[in-house]
């Protein structure tokens, strides 16, 4: 009793303890058997007009958003969830219950319209603007006159029932994040056409982040990486998509288009000179600045950018008609407003000043605000919500090419598969060291003490993956395996040195320690070097080994290999 006692107020045993214990908080295992999570809402399906949303991209994976049931009937399992949405009738309302509110959603019909090759003439009504002649008679302004046009014929076909817009999965029982080798996915890995700057980069990365943001897939993961050459690439991970689909969204320019009514003004990158960024000419706007609405704090930010001389007189030419309106707060805009259109869909609207009616002006201001409970949550907002809007107006379209280096994807099917394999493995190499162990030590005292240090390695990395959002996929999982290996190694080092200590009077254990300490941090030391290069082997792939693999030796070389050697030295001193 009294060794045990001397043990936990050790130093080192209590520092692996405090480690351990901040990793099983930052894995946070739950117990539950089953459960669906809302991995993604479908922008503009039936889900998101409800009021369902996506998780945030930090939210851990415990915090997921949970379906408890479909008109009050229990939703257990996947299988629960589609066999009910399966039997969905057109126009059928439902109730869905989940972790954090109940919405009601009506499923809406999945029709397909054909083109036919013929016309017909229909009849539109059309408010006059300004006085014209129409036909040979005059029209005054905001008249309403009806017309015919000839428009193409259509057939409607309903395919059936439309999905609801909710991408659903297992709910996770860790906040342990699995890549896309075991949750499922696309992984695309471009290289740019051109070398870029480290700002252009940022600017890519941001607009494809906003460009796949827009069309609601969620779970991604894009970042820069190099090779051994220093060649550029960037690598987009996003669970849940198909191949196709996500080839076409981040390989392909794109396109930006800022529309009056129904008519492009102008276009991103070709149409824009200029996007100021700086604290000169963009920020916070000095005239409104913040002010106070009910609870929350609203502010304004403004800044500048130029068009060409052609996308100025378009702009001019679209607005000369418009009718000037009066806002609540007095100032004066236009009856329309200018859409932003990125990829044909419309991310923002903003009102456009009376002073550019009808006239050509290069030099424009933009403006827009951001809201929050508090001053420094507002200013927040509005910066991130500028940010965002200088991001779209830089390049709508991207402003490098980018070519399809290598592209791969997993089903989650195969996904799970390798879950199953990989804790089966993890588990058979355990047992397999501690028999190996067993047999050739023949003392409880040494073996035991090497599987428990060996799993605490396993528990700080796991903790560590999920403390930093680190995904796990099977090159990681392989670091793993070999950083609990060199911890055996090192351990096998500290014992061995014990051992043949208690055959030299002279020697003490401190003596021992220090020698086996000191093959252990030449071997660290090796290893780490080796590793290094890895993080930027293969283009950033081999990341997830190196990066585990450091992690790894380094909690052991300084965390729980002393508290072995802390161990081992207090027990083994009572069988001498």
């Amino acid at each position: 009793m009294g060794k045990l006692k001397k043990l936990l107020t050790n130093a080192r045993v209590i520092i692996l303890i405090v480690f351990l214990f901040f990793a099983v908080v930052a894995i946070h295992p739950t117990f539950r058997d089953d459960g669906v999570a809302i991995r993604s809402i479908a922008k503009n399906s039936a889900a998101a007009l409800a009021g369902i949303k996506s998780a945030e991209p930090g939210t851990s994976p415990v915090s997921k958003e949970m379906i408890l049931s479909i008109n009050n009937q229990p939703v257990e399992t996947l299988a629960d969830y589609y066999s009910f949405t399966e039997q969905l009738d057109i126009n059928q309302t439902l109730q869905i219950k989940t972790t954090k509110g109940v919405y009601r959603l009506t499923a809406k019909a999945e029709v397909e319209v054909i083109e036919l090759n013929e016309t017909e003439l229909v009849e539109v009504n059309e408010t006059i603007l300004a006085n014209k002649t129409v036909d040979g008679e005059l029209v005054e302004a905001n008249e309403t006159i009806t017309k015919k046009i000839e428009v193409p014929k259509t057939v409607t076909n309903i395919l059936g029932t439309e999905d609801l817009g909710l991408k659903v999965m297992e709910a996770p029982r860790t906040n342990i994040r699995k890549g896309l080798d075991l949750e499922g996915g696309t992984r695309v890995l471009l290289q740019p056409e051109t070398e870029l700057s480290d700002d252009d980069m940022e600017i890519l990365i941001a607009n494809m982040q906003e460009r796949l943001n827009v069309f609601g897939l969620s779970d991604v993961v894009i970042r820069k990486t190099k090779d051994l050459t220093g060649k550029q690439f960037i690598l987009v991970e996003i669970a849940g998509a198909n191949e196709e689909e996500v080839k076409d969204l981040v390989a392909k320019q794109g396109k930006f288009e800022a529309k009056i009514g129904n008519t492009t003004a102008f276009r991103g990158g070709s149409d824009i000179t200029f996007v100021c960024r700086t604290a000169d000419c963009a920020g916070l706007d000095p005239q409104y600045g913040c002010s106070r609405s009910g609870s929350d704090s609203i502010c304004r930010f403004r800044f500048s950018i130029s068009l060409t001389p052609d996308a100025a007189k378009r702009h001019a030419d679209l607005t000369e008609e418009l009718t000037v309106i009066q806002s609540p707060s007095g100032d004066s805009y236009l009856d329309t407003p200018l859409d932003l259109y990125l990829d044909n869909e419309l991310v923002d609207s903003l009102n456009i000043g009376s002073d550019l009616q009808g006239r050509v002006v290069t030099d424009i201001s933009i403006t827009g605000s951001g809201s929050g409970s508090s001053d420094e949550l507002a200013v927040t907002s509005t910066l991130d919500n500028m940010k965002r809007l200088q991001t779209i107006l830089i390049t709508g379209s991207l402003p490098v090419k980018l070519e399809i280096v290598k592209s791969d994807t997993i089903s989650p099917v195969l996904g799970e598969e390798f879950v199953d394999n990989a804790i089966f493995i993890g588990l058979l190499a355990i047992l397999s060291v501690a028999l190996v162990v067993f047999i050739v030590y023949r003392r409880l005292v040494i073996s035991i003490p090497i599987i428990v240090t060996m799993v605490s390695e396993m528990v700080l990395l796991l903790g560590l993956a999920a403390l930093i959002r680190w995904n796990l996929d099977l090159a990681a999982i392989a670091g793993i395996i070999v950083s609990a290996g060199t911890g055996v190694d090192d351990q096998i080092v500290i014992a061995d040195e014990i051992r043949r200590g208690e055959k030299d009077a002279d020697s003490n254990w401190h003596q021992r320690i220090k020698r086996a300490f000191f093959i252990i941090l030449a071997a660290y030391f090796a290893t780490l070097v080796a590793m290094v290069p890895l993080l930027f082997a293969g283009a950033g792939l081999l990341k997830g080994f190196a990066f585990t693999t450091i992690a790894g030796i380094s909690f052991g070389v300084f965390i729980t290999r002393p508290a072995y050697a802390a161990f081992v030295e207090l027990f083994m001193k009572k069988e001498e």
